[in-house]
């Protein structure tokens, strides 16, 4: 029905996360709206992203500046003894946002659906295990974790995920908790207050 060159860029806007085709179509025609400047700057902002933005050798926080290390991981004022287990980037400034947690995190990069091998390759974590055990290798100066904090939403696949890093991480023998249950079933983090966060985090167990 479209032209090949609006069809195309619906094609790519439709693989977006929680973007449809409408959705994505929507914003083919605003793009065709707007002037050649903005246009420009909005190639520019994009190319950009993959020039500046790196991502944390020990976290994989994405972060611009200099060194292997996200401001969260090199700051030595941080409690590297804690280590704070997320879903997706967007937990981590939530989290942070709340002021509760002054410890390390880890992004796990998603979750796992009734435990699909497919869904459990996509997750970090041998990455995750690999820097609990050797977290000097990755520029954290601490001989081991004292307590490892599984912040993951508390959905039906973050249940199962909760449940998945359990069982690979209990052979390591340190303290494993997860958030109170002031968060409410089924939500996420990335939406729920900072308070009912804050409280969550005081609650762990």
């Amino acid at each position: 029905m479209y032209p090949p060159s609006i069809q195309k860029l619906i094609d790519l806007f439709s693989k977006f996360p929680t973007i449809g085709p409408r959705t994505a179509a929507r914003f083919v025609f605003y793009l065709m709206k707007i002037s050649k400047e903005e246009i420009e700057e909005l190639i520019n902002s994009i190319s950009n992203l993959k020039k500046t933005v790196k991502i944390c050798s020990c976290c994989f926080n994405p972060f611009e500046g200099e060194g292997e290390l996200c401001s969260i991981c090199a700051d030595s004022s941080r409690d590297k003894t804690l280590l704070c287990v997320i879903e997706k980037e967007t937990d981590l400034f939530t989290l942070e946002k709340t002021k509760k947690y002054k410890g390390l995190y880890f992004i796990l990069g998603g979750t796992v659906s009734k435990f699909k091998k497919e869904d459990i390759k996509k997750l970090r974590v041998d990455e995750l295990i690999e820097r609990i055990k050797n977290p000097q290798k990755f520029g954290i100066e601490i001989s081991k974790f004292e307590e490892i904090i599984l912040a993951i939403n508390p959905t039906t696949e973050g249940e199962a995920t909760i449940l998945y890093l359990q069982r690979k991480l209990k052979p390591l023998g340190i303290k494993i908790t997860r958030l109170g249950r002031g968060l409410p079933v089924g939500g996420e983090l990335e939406y729920a207050d900072e308070q009912t966060l804050g409280s969550a985090f005081e609650g762990r167990k």
